[in-house]
């Protein structure tokens, strides 16, 4: 039976449900969309890596804050789950025209995760296929590499709803775009009980 590790960059994920216009869809259970993207009993899911980079509070609103951090919480009950955390780094823009000056900032990481985190399973034979959930075109080389040195390896590329990446097509073994279906069909419960038996609610704005 097939080993299968499941890559998930977090944010890609989340803005391309968010492009499709399907917030009722954000209280997702990767753990049970990757089981639905196997092919029953010719593969096994082996462990999803999730990778994300928490909000600054400087910078964002209180309830998005409340959002994310009760998402994550959901996530970390999830036994085949492991978060990988990058970083948002703050940034000032200025206007070239007035002058004027706003406060945002830029994910960073998330992608060196990934590919070190592929190319370290791969090394130590974690994994007979890899799903990649992301259209990032900088996680090309990684893919290509991964292919080059391990052979008897193969790298899916499973986009995510409104986004695509011919990069990424071109280097994957396979390619596809996630559906409504898959997804749908993938939700957490409502609430999610913790270790402690504490329950995490499913933010309003999401439902």
């Amino acid at each position: 039976m097939e080993r299968v590790a499941v890559y998930i960059d977090g944010l890609n994920l989340y803005y391309g449900l968010k492009d499709k216009g399907w917030r009722r869809y954000y209280w997702l259970d990767v753990q049970r969309l990757s089981e639905n993207l196997l092919r029953p009993r010719r593969q096994r899911l082996q462990f999803v890596r999730y990778f994300s980079a928490k909000l600054l509070p400087d910078y964002t609103p209180a309830a998005r804050l409340e959002r994310q951090d009760a998402y994550l919480q959901a996530l970390s009950t999830l036994p085949k789950v492991d978060i990988q955390y990058g970083l948002h780094i703050p940034q000032t823009i200025t206007c070239r025209h007035c002058g004027a000056t706003s406060r945002t900032y830029e994910e960073k990481m998330t992608d060196v995760n990934i590919a070190v985190a592929l190319l370290e399973d791969a090394h130590d034979d974690l994994y007979d296929a890899a799903i990649l959930i992301s259209a990032d075109s900088d996680l090309t080389r990684p893919i290509e590499i991964v292919r080059q040195k391990y052979a008897d390896k193969r790298v899916i590329a499973a986009f995510p709803p409104k986004r695509h990446s011919q990069r990424l097509r071109n280097v994957a073994n396979e390619s596809f775009t996630l559906g409504r279906k898959r997804i749908a069909q993938s939700q957490l419960p409502d609430p999610v009980a913790k270790p402690d038996g504490y329950p995490v609610h499913k933010p309003a704005r999401w439902r």
